[in-house]
């Protein structure tokens, strides 16, 4: 099964399978490519993101902010990555040097696509897509600037890929397209399979509970997520582990 990629098809998934439509082919904001360099400014788009998710949750760590503002974006690659994948047999390129970044917009109106590539529609091509010409470029950047754990941002890749295929799942649910649904299932079991994302969590159906901690729970009146390793959130008078 190969279609046409229909962006707004893609984006009735939800918020996280949509692009900004700006209705132009050229976009003034950084590219994400440009954004992962170790080069960036001070002032980077990255920096004024976790200081804007710090402000919105009220968090003295930056840890906590830097954790929930990677999370989000790896939720928003994979959505684009595996909806599309599952809805027309070919992958959006996500390329980082035509995919533009706003740090000021949440979802839909965060990512602008400066192009119409298309790769194969399996996992090796998505996993090379997201993980390694995105997340861990992503997360290099973040843990140079911050003091953030490896196994945290990997918990959180795994978490995204999982809560992706979960929101595919119920859309295929309402919509009775069984199809669409078993291929997620497919490729998700597939991209689990790599070596970064295996130790992140266990998968029971679309259920995942994940080994490390997002620490979501040091927000004020902040709980735990539905796939926390913990059963009760953990007290805390000083910083954890970033690991959780």
């Amino acid at each position: 099964m190969t279609a046409h990629i229909d962006l707004r098809e893609l984006g009735s998934l939800g918020g996280f399978f949509a692009l900004c439509d700006t209705g132009t082919t050229e976009c003034d904001l950084p590219t994400l490519g440009r954004v992962y360099q170790s080069d960036a400014p001070v002032r980077d788009p990255l920096a004024y993101r976790v200081e804007k998710v710090a402000r919105a949750l009220s968090v003295p760590e930056p840890r906590v902010a830097v954790s929930v503002a990677q999370l989000g974006l790896a939720a928003r690659l994979w959505s684009l990555s595996l909806g599309s994948a599952v809805l027309f047999g070919r992958v959006l390129d996500l390329d980082p040097a035509l995919l533009h970044w706003n740090p000021d917009a949440g979802a839909p109106d965060d990512l602008f696509l400066a192009g119409t590539g298309q790769l194969p529609a399996d996992s090796a091509h998505i996993a090379e897509l997201v993980l390694d010409r995105h997340l861990e470029p992503l997360s290099a950047a973040l843990r140079a600037r911050y003091r953030v754990s490896a196994p945290l941002l990997r918990g959180n890749a795994g978490s995204a890929l999982a809560g992706a295929a979960r929101e595919i799942s119920r859309w295929a649910r309402r919509a009775g397209r069984p199809d669409v649904a078993a291929r997620a299932r497919l490729l998700t079991t597939e991209l689990f399979e790599d070596p970064r994302l295996a130790a992140t969590g266990t998968r029971t159906g679309t259920a995942f509970r994940r080994t490390s901690c997002c620490l979501i729970y040091r927000t004020p009146g902040g709980g735990l997520c539905g796939d926390c390793c913990f059963e009760r959130p953990p007290q805390h008078s000083s910083p954890p582990a970033a690991s959780g």
